[in-house]
């Protein structure tokens, strides 16, 4: 009995890999950008990034887009940050056409 194997195509999907200011950081130099790098390479046009300060208010100063050089890291420019806790909510949609999201925190220190 002969068993032919057809190659089963990955699921693949992008997920947050590391990010700048890192994942539930507290840094001392206000960012002015979030830098998020995938698992997977991004379409731009349907990926997001948010981030808010403790009140919900947005702090995003233009919008997201991807690196021209990577397209598994997207980046969003700040508004200058003052001392405080800051969320970051993301949203990838992978070349595949999977989704995911997620969110994280960081801190600017006093």
């Amino acid at each position: 009995m002969i068993f032919l194997l057809a190659p089963v195509a990955a699921e693949a999907h992008a997920f947050l890999d590391h990010s700048i200011p890192a994942v539930g950081a507290t840094v001392r130099a206000p960012p002015s950008e979030v830098r998020i790098w995938f698992t997977e390479a991004l379409e731009g046009a349907f990926s997001s990034i948010q981030v808010t300060d403790a009140s919900g208010t947005s702090v995003v100063a233009g919008p997201a887009r991807l690196d021209p050089g990577n397209g598994k890291i997207m980046i969003v420019p700040l508004k200058p940050l003052t001392p405080g806790r800051y969320h970051v909510k993301w949203r990838a949609l992978s070349v595949d056409t999977h989704t995911t999201n997620g969110n994280f925190e960081f801190e600017v220190a006093p």
